[in-house]
């Protein structure tokens, strides 16, 4: 396949040759897996921007270069950051001159959205980090390497400059960044651990839910470990090799055992005392994209996790 692109200089043009194994791909996919760091809207804009030839010719998304062409792009400089940064704490338990990694509490949006614009983690970083983030997932990501759910605590990766975002995603599409999670979910698992293969996409009845289904989706694997049993719920480890959107709350809804509190996936009645659901990502284990050391953090779980446990162990 296409050669990965490691290091940018931006509005320098790059350069890459088409070999037999590339040749009738879509030339969209080719840059995609060739700048396996930047998001599929970075890679679309080159294109609306005439930013993407083959052989001197601008060319469109879907052209379908031959083996032997010559293709040739060019990255501007990110954009200037435009959100208002605000003094909110953070509670980080890792930072240097290339990555900062944060404890997300409940309750946070990590970047700005319709109808949240202030108060999100993007908000903080920017006021914590005077604007230095990488660039790559645009003006209104900056920084954000993976995301957890507004109502998810736990540990969550940040870039401050582009080379880092690169080796960082990198890594997590090659599945060796170690991601961990406790759940508490209801009911009782069949087996003492196991592994949901199944793929993830979008619903076709509910824009807003993800399901398992064959459809427009992609490969989605969470493996589980059952820590406690209570009369109701179980408290479970999982681990994931992918990183689909509400993967661990639509593979345990699929199994027949959603995460207490989930608003989406749940029962209906939930769990309305919680407020939220019960899932903490307290594991992080990556390769340091500069000095190459292996880093694992791991964070406590949150007062409102432990105050469920010891009200379930006394059912």
């Amino acid at each position: 396949m296409i050669e990965p692109v490691n290091t940018i200089e931006y509005n320098e043009p790059i350069t890459l040759s088409v070999d037999s194994d590339c040749g009738g791909m879509r030339l969209d996919k080719l840059l995609s897996e060739a700048l396996s760091g930047y998001s599929r809207s970075f890679v679309q804009s080159l294109f609306e921007n005439g930013l993407v030839t083959c052989n001197g010719k601008a060319v469109q998304k879907s052209f379908k270069p031959k083996c032997g062409d010559t293709v040739e792009f060019t990255v501007p400089e990110p954009r200037e950051i435009s959100l208002e940064p605000e003094n909110i704490p953070l509670d980080i338990f890792y930072e240097d001159d290339d990555l900062l990694v944060v404890n997300k509490p409940r309750g946070m949006v990590v970047h700005p959205a319709p109808g949240n614009y202030e108060g999100t983690l993007v908000n903080a970083l920017l006021y914590h980090c005077k604007g230095k983030l990488s660039g790559i997932n645009g003006v209104i990501r900056p920084g954000i390497v993976h995301r957890i759910d507004k109502d998810t605590s736990g540990l969550l990766l940040v870039a401050k400059n582009d080379s880092a975002h690169i080796s960082l995603s990198s890594q997590i599409s090659s599945h060796s960044l170690d991601r961990e999670y406790r759940a508490v979910i209801h009911g009782r698992l069949k087996e003492q651990e196991g592994v949901v293969d199944a793929p993830i996409g979008r619903s076709t009845s509910d824009r807003k839910k993800m399901c398992v289904t064959a459809q427009n989706s992609k490969n989605a694997v969470t493996h589980y470990r059952v820590l406690e049993e209570y009369k109701e719920f179980s408290y479970i480890a999982l681990k994931l090799e992918t990183g689909r959107t509400h993967q661990i709350r639509v593979h345990m809804a699929y199994l027949g055992h959603p995460v207490a509190g989930d608003p989406i996936y749940g029962p209906k009645n939930g769990v309305a005392s919680l407020n939220g659901q019960c899932l903490h990502a307290c594991v992080l284990g990556f390769i340091h994209p500069s000095t190459g050391e292996h880093i694992r953090l791991e964070a406590p779980l949150p007062d409102y996790f432990t105050d469920f446990l010891r009200r379930i162990k006394k059912q």
